[in-house]
C-alpha cells in the first residue's frame, strides 16, 4: 500500500507494511518538516508580474510550509497580484509578510471564498479553512482583543483600536509624556507639551452645540459661539474687563477691541466707539490729525488736531450744503466761529474782521432797523456809497471774501439795497 498525504502539513503518512527499511528516514523527515512547519521560510513566489500559486510539496521541504512565510518577487508588481495556496483541503494558521518589490499589496487566496490583501511590506496572521473549491483565507488578527498592547516603534492599524473600559488611557513616548484619556463618560482629552495639527488640506472643527471655547489652564478665555443668534458667529472674550487684541507676528498691536466695546486700531491710534447710541472716530494719542489717503498714499482729507477740515481737492454735494448762522450784534465777526451772520444792532458799529483765513467767504444778514450809522476798519474794502446807503434803516444782505489773512483792503465786502 502506498504511502498517503492528506494532512494539514503534507507529511508521509505510510501504510501498513510500507517503508521496509526506512521507516526511520521517512519518520526523521517527517519530524524535520513539522519542525520547518514551525519555523520561517522565504520563497520567490511571484517569478513575473502575474499572479501565483504555491503548492505545499508531499514529504519534502518547502518554503510555504512555514509558520512565518515570507513571500518575494522576482521583479516589481505593477498591480496587487493574487498568491494562492495549495493544496486547497489544509487547514493551518500562519503568518505571511508581503516583501514583494513595486509597493503593491498581494491578495492571499486558497479558494473560491474570501481572501486576504496585504499591503507592502506588512504582515498579517492568516488561517485557511480548507473548504475545498470554495476555501477561505481569513484575517485572523481582524478583531483582536487584548488587555495590555504595548508597541516599541510604529503602530500601523488598518481598522479600528478600540479600547472598550472607561476612562482607559492612550500613552506615548517613553515618559508616557503625551497622553489621551477618556474621561469615564463621553469625554476625551489630550495632553501634549506642545500639540501640534499638520492639515495638508482644510482642517475642521465641529461642535454639535455650536460653542468652541479656548482655555488657559482651564479657565475659558475666548469663546466662538457659532449658533447661538440667527446669522451671527459671536467671538468673545470669557474673562470679565479683559480686551480682545490682534497683533502682528513680533507683537506690534493692530487691533484692540476694548471691554467698553470701543475699537483700537494700529496700535490704539485710532478709537471707533460706541458713546451714547453715536459712532465716534478719533486719535487716542494727543495732537494727532486723522488723514484719510488714496491707495497710492496722496492725502485726500485731513481732520487736523485743532479741529479744522482739510480737503485737497474738489467737493461735490448731491444734496444741499448747509452750515450755522451766528448771531453777532455788534459788527464785529469771529471769522473762526463760522461763515454766516446775523446782525441787529443797537447802535452805530464799525463793520470788521476778526481770525480771517484766505479764501473765506460767507454772508451777513443786516437788519439795521435803527438806522444806525455803520462805518468800516481798515481791512475792509467797500465802495463808499454802499456804505452810506447801509445807515440808512431796513434789511440788508452782505457778502464778503477774504483775499488775504489780514491787511488793509483784504476784505471785499458788497451789499445789497434795502430788502422789502
Amino acid at each position: 500500500m502506498a504511502s498517503s498525504y492528506g494532512n494539514d502539513l503534507r507529511l508521509n503518512e505510510m501504510a501498513t507494511g510500507d517503508a521496509s527499511g526506512t521507516w526511520g528516514d521517512v519518520t526523521n523527515l517527517n519530524l524535520e518538516l513539522i519542525a520547518e512547519a514551525m519555523g520561517f521560510g522565504t520563497q520567490q513566489v511571484f517569478g513575473s508580474d502575474a499572479d501565483a500559486t504555491t503548492t505545499i510539496a508531499d514529504g519534502a521541504t518547502d518554503p510555504a510550509r512555514a509558520l512565518y512565510f515570507k513571500v518575494t518577487s522576482a521583479g516589481s508588481l505593477s498591480t496587487t497580484r493574487v498568491m494562492t495556496i495549495a493544496p486547497n483541503d489544509i487547514v493551518r494558521a500562519m503568518f505571511i509578510e508581503n516583501a514583494t518589490t513595486g509597493s503593491q499589496s498581494i491578495s492571499v487566496k486558497q479558494g473560491s471564498g474570501a481572501t486576504v490583501t496585504i499591503p507592502t511590506g506588512d504582515t498579517k496572521f492568516v488561517y485557511l479553512d480548507g473548504a475545498g473549491s470554495g476555501a477561505a483565507v481569513v484575517d485572523g488578527f481582524a478583531s483582536l482583543s487584548t488587555v495590555d498592547l504595548k508597541v516599541q516603534d510604529d503602530l500601523t492599524v488598518g481598522d479600528d483600536i478600540i479600547l472598550n473600559s472607561d476612562s482607559s488611557l492612550i500613552s506615548l513616548g517613553a515618559d508616557a509624556d503625551a497622553t489621551l484619556t477618556h474621561d469615564g463618560t463621553t469625554g476625551l482629552t489630550i495632553a501634549a507639551t506642545p500639540i501640534s495639527i499638520d492639515s495638508t488640506g482644510e482642517l475642521h472643527l465641529n461642535s454639535t452645540t455650536g460653542d468652541i471655547k479656548l482655555q488657559d489652564g482651564g479657565t475659558d478665555q475666548i469663546t466662538f459661539d457659532l449658533d447661538g443668534t440667527a446669522g451671527e458667529v459671536i467671538m468673545k472674550p470669557a474673562v470679565n474687563s479683559d480686551d480682545l487684541v490682534i497683533s502682528q507676528y513680533d507683537g506690534t498691536e493692530v487691533v484692540r477691541i476694548e471691554d467698553d466695546a470701543s475699537l483700537g486700531l494700529v496700535g490704539n491710534k485710532l478709537n471707533i466707539a460706541n458713546s451714547s447710541s453715536d459712532v465716534v472716530i478719533k486719535p487716542l494719542t494727543d495732537a494727532k490729525d486723522i488723514i484719510f489717503q488714496q491707495y497710492d498714499g496722496t492725502a485726500v482729507m485731513t481732520v487736523e488736531d485743532n479741529v479744522s477740515l482739510a480737503i485737497n481737492n474738489d467737493i461735490t454735494v448731491a444734496g444741499r450744503a448747509s452750515g450755522h448762522v451766528t448771531t453777532d450784534n455788534d459788527g464785529s465777526f469771529d471769522l473762526a466761529v463760522g461763515n454766516d451772520f446775523k446782525c441787529t444792532p443797537s447802535g452805530n458799529f464799525t463793520l470788521t474782521f476778526t481770525n480771517a483765513a484766505a479764501g473765506q467767504s460767507g454772508n451777513i444778514i443786516l437788519v439795521n432797523s435803527g438806522g444806525h450809522t455803520v462805518a468800516a476798519h481798515a481791512d475792509v474794502a467797500i465802495n463808499a456809497d454802499t456804505l452810506t446807503a447801509l445807515t440808512t434803516a431796513g434789511t440788508y444782505a452782505l457778502a464778503y471774501y477774504c483775499s488775504a489773512a489780514s491787511g488793509n483792503n483784504t476784505i471785499t465786502v458788497a451789499a445789497t439795497g434795502a430788502l422789502t
